[in-house]
Formats: structure tokens, C-alpha cells, sequence
């Protein structure tokens, strides 16, 4: 029986132009996986990835992220949340677009996608799939790319979520669950660093305020990520995981317009995609 091979793109930002560069080196080289899960920019990533649109995601972290109706202080002012969703996911990747997503083609790709966001009410986890997308409506990723206070909740069927990172920030057990037998695991930090609360905690206390439970996972959302990793580690011992990370953020953070880092960043990740091939064979 053909082995199940799963992908997960824990975003991180910007910083998720290393990941695109890992998933361009596996769309050059006919590199497919049976279940994409997404976080955050994991979910736009993974979104071309599976409509086979090669160098799309480039344009994005190289051009279309630095305009100011994607990402700025100008759009927070206005709409109350500093990235553009739906400058991102409609305005640019409709079909009448600048640079359309090719959903025929990600409906078609017999791959499983799962795009993980967090239900702001109770702090859970929301799995979306493909059937929650349709031509012109990409709004689960809108969705899973919410952060706290940086950007308002975005609402689907009512329900306000925010970052999958908050609730399911590494799902490699969610991967297994689903059937995996291997498992590639694409961070955006360096492997071997521990995640600390750092600003989480600032923010958090802003959050409480309207949604309290989302607030409590923000707070601990480091811990997750430490053990997820943790998990993961142990399975890569067992053959079962690849974690793919950079040895560096190449001074890129997550809303960070460093156009050089960014490069570098993808770069890496590129270079580093040949490691899945090794570990698929």
C-alpha cells in the first residue's frame, strides 16, 4: 500500500517565504503530498502549491507585500486591521485579478488541504477543508491569517476567527490523525529555538478584553508551539518526521518588510527543499 505523505506549513508571517521556497523547490520537481495542512501564511502558501502556480507565491512575498493596500499602518486606520485580506485574496487572486488563483486546479489536485483558524469565542481550533473554499471565496485563509489586534477577526458563517497559530500553532498529531505515515514539517524559525511568550502576552491582555478565551491560548500559544516541535522531534527520530527550518530569520520577523531578508529567506528554503526529496525516497 502506497505510503500517505503529508506537508505542514506552520506560517510565521513573512518569515513564510522560507516555507514558499521549500514548497517551489517541490513544485519544480514534481514533488507531491496527499494532505497539505496550513496555518496563517502556511495556507497561502499552500494554496498555490496545490493549484501548481509556480513563482506565484514569490510575487507575493517579493511585490505585492510591500503595496500599501496589502500591509500597512494606512489600511489599519481605515479597516481596523493592518493587512489587506481582501486587497490579498480577492483583489488580487480573484478571477478578475492581478494575479488570479487557479481554483479549478486546487479542486482537482487530489490532494487533501486542511486550513486551520481559531474559533475567537471558545479558543479552539477550526479545521477547514476544501470544501469550505470555492471559486472566488477564499476566506478560510483569511481566516487562519488573522492575527489578534494587528487585524480584526474575520467572520465565517458568524463565527469570528483568528490565527490557527493561537490554538494549533505545529498540528503534527492532526496530521497523524488523518492518516499519515510520513510527515514533512516546514517551520519558520530555526529547529532548535525555544519560543518564549515575548509580545504574546502584550496582547493578549488587549484581547481579553473582547474575546477572553482566545486571549488564554494566545498566552500560551508558545508552550504549544515548544511541545509540538518536541513531538515532532521524536518522530523524526523514527523516520516518520522531516523538519525543514532556516538556521536563521535572516532579520526577517513576521509583518517585517525586509525585501533582502525575504529573498534570502526563500532562498534558503529552496535550497533546503532538496532534503524532501532525499527523505521521500
Amino acid at each position: 500500500m502506497k505510503e500517505k505523505i503529508g506537508v505542514i506549513d506552520v506560517g510565521g508571517g513573512l518569515r513564510g517565504a522560507f516555507n514558499a521556497g521549500a514548497l517551489e523547490y517541490c513544485a519544480k520537481n514534481g514533488i507531491e503530498f496527499d494532505l497539505c495542512i496550513g496555518i496563517s501564511a502556511g495556507s497561502a502558501n499552500l494554496t498555490s502549491f496545490l493549484s501548481r502556480q509556480t513563482g506565484r507565491n514569490h510575487i507575493f512575498y517579493m511585490d505585492y507585500v510591500h503595496r500599501h493596500q496589502y500591509m500597512s499602518f494606512r489600511n489599519f486606520l481605515k479597516t481596523g486591521s493592518y493587512i489587506g485580506f481582501d486587497y490579498v485574496y480577492s483583489t488580487l487572486s480573484g478571477t478578475d485579478g492581478e494575479n488570479p488563483l487557479d481554483y479549478e486546479a486546487i479542486k482537482n489536485n487530489p490532494s487533501e488541504f486542511i486550513v486551520i483558524a481559531t474559533d475567537g469565542r471558545t479558543g479552539k481550533p477550526i479545521y477547514f477543508t476544501k470544501d469550505d473554499m470555492s471559486l472566488n471565496n477564499y476566506d478560510i485563509c483569511k481566516a487562519s491569517c488573522s492575527i489578534p489586534v494587528v487585524c480584526k477577526p474575520y467572520f465565517i458563517n458568524g463565527v469570528p476567527c483568528f490565527d490557527g497559530a493561537l490554538s494549533d500553532p505545529v498540528p503534527i498529531e492532526k496530521a497523524f490523525e488523518a492518516g499519515c505515515d510520513k510527515v514533512v514539517l516546514l517551520l519558520t524559525l530555526p529547529e532548535g529555538l525555544i519560543r518564549k511568550p515575548g509580545k504574546d502576552v502584550k496582547i493578549a491582555k488587549i484581547l481579553k478584553r473582547t474575546y477572553p478565551n482566545a486571549a488564554k491560548e494566545l498566552e500560551t500559544r508558545f508552550e504549544k508551539y515548544n511541545l509540538g516541535v518536541m513531538k515532532a522531534q521524536k518522530y523524526a527520530k523514527d523516520g516518520k518526521v522531516l523538519i525543514i527550518s532556516p538556521d536563521d530569520t535572516c532579520g526577517v520577523s513576521t509583518l517585517s518588510k525586509n525585501k533582502e531578508g525575504i529573498q534570502r529567506l526563500y532562498d534558503k528554503g529552496f535550497s533546503e527543499g532538496r532534503k524532501i526529496m532525499e527523505f521521500l525516497r
